[in-house]
C-alpha cells in the first residue's frame, strides 16, 4: 500500500509533531526546591480559598457574593477569575 503525502497531510504531521515535542518538553520541567515550595504554598492558599467559598454558600449567602469573596482571597494566586478552577453551572 502506498502512501501519499500532499501538502495538508505534511502540514498535520509537522504540528502533530511540534505538540509533542513542546508536551514533552513540559513533562520534563523540573522545579528547584524553592519554586516546588512556592507552589505548595499556593495551592494550600488556593484550597484554602475554595474550602471558605464553600462554607459561604453552606452558610446560605448568594453565589454572587460568596464569588467575590473567593476572588479576593484568591488575587494573584490562580488564573482567571475563579481561581485556577472553573466547574459547570
Amino acid at each position: 500500500m502506498r502512501m501519499l503525502w500532499n501538502g495538508k497531510s505534511i502540514l498535520a504531521f509537522v504540528m502533530l509533531t511540534l505538540v509533542m515535542v513542546t508536551g514533552a518538553a513540559a513533562v520534563s520541567t523540573t522545579h528547584t526546591d524553592a519554586e516546588k515550595k512556592q507552589d505548595i504554598t499556593r495551592h494550600r492558599a488556593m484550597a484554602a480559598a475554595h474550602e471558605a467559598a464553600a462554607k459561604c454558600l453552606e452558610s446560605g449567602k448568594k453565589e454572587d457574593v460568596c464569588l467575590k469573596e473567593l476572588q479576593a482571597a484568591c488575587k494573584g494566586l490562580g488564573i482567571g477569575k475563579y481561581c485556577g478552577m472553573k466547574h459547570e453551572h
